[in-house]
């Protein structure tokens, strides 16, 4: 069963009211008080990141779930509907060997028991999933609430359970038939991101072999080892010790394909209680998965104390984020103005030399005809060198955003940690390229005066990498 010294009233209590606004000024060292800090860092980041295009970091509209949850993906018919009624105590959620629900369902607390829709859910502002609405009306009508009077103060996700794709004629897959109407490898990777804790579940007849379940950990759950459990559940449905080693190795060998580590993360191998494990006790040579199932729900038990990790972990990735584009959009355009100096130079130059050879021959008393013709020859000069030069600036603006101009300012404002191969600084790269890349093509089509950060303001960014996000973590420690 479930260990009473799991729940926590006071944790619980906090994040609630937090979440709830109850408490306007709370205590710096209480777990209020460290999200309020965190967002207030994070909003100080908002008028730079707007500066530079608004796209380096999320809004602080965006700040996730009112209440913290847990996600959980798998194959069909891998238990996470039943695991859901395990956690709750309840039959909240249909469970079967066949799929049976199509649809992504929050399960929240609350004083009574309530069934809402899609559209209901995601236009409440008191849950956080309003932004959920860019993945489409297919996706909101396949998405439902469900409020339980439980003494649990975070959400469960549950998310429809993944298939693969049937076979045609010719024996390949007909990518077409898996549709599902909306992007579901972005919406699993947008609850991801904001959950507390991802549990990936697999069973004993589909260990990993599901080409969808292992298309999601690759593309959705990527970088996010710190937060998401494996569980192959339904352990005590093996008979034969053999039977166990074979889907455990099945599971291990589909995991390696899309993990590309030689250590693979943890396997939680648990079962869940059932009419027959629970009249009779389990063999001695599985009495451990009892023991895993409650490392496990004591894993989603500590979602609430997640929440206040996650988000200071959010607030410097974002920082350090804003810094790496801060730093790499300062250099695309130095090298432009840089340019742009050297034409209108170049211009004024040809016009001041044209003034004065007019004024010469106007001071030697030269023919007018000849006067008028060094003028206009001048005004077409510069004429011309002003359409040429505008013509070089465009190319410049185009070759300045390419991939590969890009690549190099990367490598020139981050020589020390490309040399080090430092993989952090790395990933942020690759993740807020295209985005810059974006933003700098939009900058220079709407205006050629584009703006640069000061050094003071990368100072404050790298203030709060340095000295907020540390202070931050004691803080969390302390309240805990």
């Amino acid at each position: 069963m479930i260990r009473s010294g799991t729940f926590s009233s006071r944790g619980f209590r906090t994040f609630y009211n937090a979440a709830s606004g109850e408490n306007e000024s709370p205590s710096p060292s209480t777990p209020e008080g460290v999200l309020s800090q965190c967002w207030q860092t994070y909003d100080s980041l908002t008028k730079l990141n707007d500066k530079l295009g608004g796209t380096a970091i999320p809004p602080p509209t965006d700040r996730g779930t009112s209440l913290p949850f847990c996600l959980l993906v798998g194959n069909h018919s891998s238990g996470k509907s039943s695991f859901i009624n395990y956690i709750l105590q309840r039959n909240i959620q249909k469970a079967g060997v066949a799929p049976t629900d199509d649809s992504f369902t929050v399960i929240a607390p609350g004083p009574q028991d309530k069934d809402s829709d899609g559209p209901t859910l995601v236009g409440d502002p008191d849950y956080g999933f309003a932004s959920l609405r860019q993945f489409g009306p297919t996706l909101i009508h396949h998405t439902q609430l469900k409020v339980r009077n439980s003494r649990l103060k975070f959400m469960l996700v549950d998310s429809p359970g993944m298939i693969d794709a049937p076979a045609n004629a010719t024996g390949q897959k007909d990518q077409n038939l898996m549709d599902r109407g909306y992007d579901f490898q972005g919406v699993v990777r947008w609850l991801a991101q904001r959950a507390d804790i991802v549990l990936l579940f697999f069973d004993p007849d589909k260990p990993g072999t599901t080409g969808e379940t292992m298309s999601v950990l690759l593309h959705s759950l990527s970088g996010m080892d710190h937060k998401l459990l494996i569980v192959l559940n339904k352990a005590d449905q093996f008979h034969k010790i053999h039977d166990f080693a074979r889907a455990y190795g099945s599971l291990c060998w589909n995991l390696s394909k899309v993990i590309p580590r030689k250590d693979l993360p943890p396997i939680f191998t648990m079962s869940l209680p059932n009419d027959q494990n629970q009249k009779q006790t389990l063999s001695a040579s599985l009495s451990d998965l009892e023991h895993t199932r409650d490392d496990v729900v004591e894993q989603v038990m500590q979602a609430p104390k997640r929440r206040i990790d996650n988000v200071i972990t959010n607030l410097y990735d974002s920082t350090a984020t804003l810094v790496l584009y801060s730093k790499i959009w300062n250099d695309i355009v130095s090298r432009y103005n840089r340019e742009w100096r050297n034409c209108r130079f170049q211009e004024s130059g040809f016009a001041t030399f044209g003034t004065l050879a007019v004024g010469g021959l106007n001071y030697m008393a030269m023919d007018a005809m000849m006067q008028g013709g060094v003028l206009g020859g001048t005004v077409l000069g510069v004429g011309a060198l002003v359409w040429y030069d505008q013509s070089y600036l465009r190319r410049l603006q185009e070759d300045l955003t390419t991939s590969e101009s890009l690549s190099t300012s990367f490598q020139r404002t981050h020589a020390r940690q490309v040399q080090d191969a430092d993989e952090f600084t790395a990933s942020l790269w690759q993740r807020v390229r295209g985005s810059l890349q974006a933003s700098l093509h939009n900058a220079f089509e709407s205006s050629s005066a584009l703006p640069t950060v000061s050094q003071s303001e990368l100072k404050s960014l790298q203030d709060i990498l340095d000295a907020e996000v540390p202070k931050l973590r004691r803080l969390a420690n302390e309240s805990r």
